[in-house]
């Protein structure tokens, strides 16, 4: 596989919505990625989960643009079933935290595919994920 890095859905929210906190950050971000010549990697539970944010916050043109973008350019990668039963396991191992099963399962693929987590959240840091920074 690319070097690449596994997309989370708040960088991918943040680059679309010039109104959130992190947008700068993620234009930046993108920049990097780009200039590291690594791939963004989006796992299908964050296409479900961030479309359906683009949708609902910023309408149908803004959540076109982007399934568009990450069809195009992304390298798009389904969860293995194993690997829902390890983000149920991670997620009984932190029952104090509000640790959703879509970031579980982005964790779990990240350390089976051994690449980093472009994220936003600290619950990937929670769970000892590796995270690009």
């Amino acid at each position: 596989m690319s070097r690449g890095v596994l997309a989370d859905t708040g960088p991918l929210f943040a680059a679309i919505d010039r109104d959130d906190s992190h947008h700068q950050r993620a234009l930046r971000d993108i920049k990097r990625i780009a200039q590291k010549s690594l791939v963004v990697m989006v796992a299908s539970p964050i296409l479900l989960e961030a479309y359906s944010l683009i949708l609902y916050k910023l309408g149908k043109e803004s959540a076109a643009t982007f399934l568009s973008e990450v069809l195009n350019r992304g390298t798009l990668l389904n969860p293995a079933p194993e690997d829902y039963l390890a983000a149920a396991a991670k997620l009984a191992a932190f029952p104090g935290q509000s640790i959703t099963l879509v970031d579980a399962t982005i964790a779990v693929l990240a350390e089976r595919l051994d690449v980093e987590v472009w994220t936003y959240d600290h619950h990937f840091d929670v769970m000892r994920a590796k995270v690009w920074r």
